[in-house]
């Protein structure tokens, strides 16, 4: 089978325009101080020029102000806004706002779209993602304990959640509660949609992580507690029993633009590691000439290219089959993703010494944010299981005792399979 990653040369000019937008105009950004609302400002300002562009929102479809751009020309894009932890906002397209205004565009009604995904595009609202609970696993999401029950015309919410994306900031949550207990391990919740401003949803406090308890400017992950929380019977999305179907359609992609955003962080790592060897000089020469330093930079590459090609393909099966037929290929760039983002970091924060440990490089800050990496969206260990699984489906065992390749047995087959042959050479001899 053909894969085919290539795009066509004007979709490589609004690349390699974006490339140097997120260099020369976003970079600057993540050392600037100032106030909330002067960055506000600075940020409308760029998002406009990037609308300009035709970069907007480029995972919806037209009819929503996106592009419809598949899988693979998306990859391509957060590869290069993946550099800073600011350009996805400038690009319409940060988590949790992207995938959450993807299932408004696939699963919202009229209304919800009208009322909810219209602004969240605009830029006018924010929205959170609500899903883990501080008491059950949230790698086995089917244990979730929250609830929703329908008395009337009203879904009465009750649970509690954490590392809810965005919870503190947002106007509205996607919230995933069991509606029917009795049901199929995967049918027991749905999804709905809770403005923040209802009563009986109480936001506790962004969760203290190894990034820090707030990211700038109030994002984070947070804690909330939803007490007979009461909204419409109409704020459910799609159907009762569709939550998880929904968050896979969700969670799939959205695999493919965390790895692809991992690997710019890690090319940006990679470039710092490489700009070091050459300007530091230690016993007798820079450090570009040891070993070490050498075996750092080609396993680095290495590592980059084989994700980068790994993510490439898994965004093409998408592209060209759906999100239910990459399961595997997205489990295997999840957590492989997550492992090259953190040892090209490291390299890169080795190479610097006690600078690479300090502040005074954005290296450290890189490397606590790369940890999470290994947990969110599901945790590396749940990853490996599912493509394990999926690879073991093309497998049959053995029959008998002995391995398949015993070479004792396949010799005496072979003296079976070519006897005649044997004893007509023999006899010639």
């Amino acid at each position: 089978m053909a894969w085919d990653f290539s795009t066509e040369p004007e979709f490589e000019k609004k690349l390699e325009w974006m490339r140097e937008f997120v260099r020369e105009e976003v970079f600057p950004l993540e050392v600037l101080e100032t106030d909330e609302a002067t960055f506000a400002r600075i940020i409308r300002s760029l998002q406009d020029e990037v609308k300009k562009q035709g970069m907007w929102a480029a995972h919806l479809p037209p009819e929503h102000g996106g592009q419809a751009f598949g899988q693979v020309k998306l990859g391509l894009m957060h590869e290069i806004d993946g550099m800073s932890t600011l350009a996805p906002q400038i690009f319409g397209n940060q988590a949790p706002d992207s995938g959450n205004s993807e299932v408004l565009a696939m699963f919202g009604t009229p209304e919800q779209k009208e009322r909810w995904l219209v602004p969240l595009l605009d830029g006018r609202i924010r929205s959170g993602f609500s899903m883990t609970e501080p008491m059950n696993a949230g790698s086995d999401p089917v244990n979730m304990s929250t609830t929703a029950v329908l008395e009337g015309d009203e879904w009465v919410i009750n649970g509690h959640k954490w590392f809810t994306s965005n919870g503190l900031i947002a106007d509205v949550l996607l919230v995933m509660a069991v509606t029917d207990p009795a049901a199929a391990p995967y049918e027991r919740t749905s999804m709905f949609l809770v403005p923040t401003d209802t009563p009986g949803v109480h936001r506790l406090r962004n969760t203290p992580t190894m990034a820090g308890g707030h990211d700038q400017h109030g994002h984070g992950h947070s804690e909330i507690k939803y007490e007979n929380v009461r909204i419409p019977r109409e704020n459910i999305i799609g159907r009762p029993g569709e939550a998880f179907r929904i968050s896979q359609l969700r969670l799939g992609p959205g695999r493919i633009h965390h790895c692809m955003r991992w690997l710019g962080q890690a090319r940006r790592a990679f470039d710092m590691l490489c700009e070091r060897s050459l300007q530091r000089e230690a016993f007798g020469g820079p450090l570009a000439q040891k070993q070490t330093v050498q075996n750092w930079i080609a396993d680095s590459a290495a590592e980059m290219h084989a994700a980068r090609l790994m993510t490439l393909h898994a965004a093409w099966v998408i592209d060209q089959h759906g999100s239910t037929a990459a399961r595997r290929e997205i489990g295997l760039i999840k957590f492989y993703g997550a492992k090259v983002l953190h040892d090209v970091i490291d390299r890169a924060i080795q190479i610097h010494g006690s600078w690479g440990y300090s502040s005074d490089l954005p290296l450290e800050a890189m490397y606590r944010h790369a940890r999470a990496a290994r947990i969110y969206d599901g945790a590396d260990e749940v990853h490996r299981q599912t493509v394990a699984r999926h690879i073991l489906r093309d497998y049959q065992r053995p029959d008998g005792w002995l391995p398949r390749e015993h070479i004792p047995t396949r010799r005496e087959e072979a003296q079976r399979k070519f006897a005649r042959l044997l004893e007509e050479a023999t006899a010639n001899l």
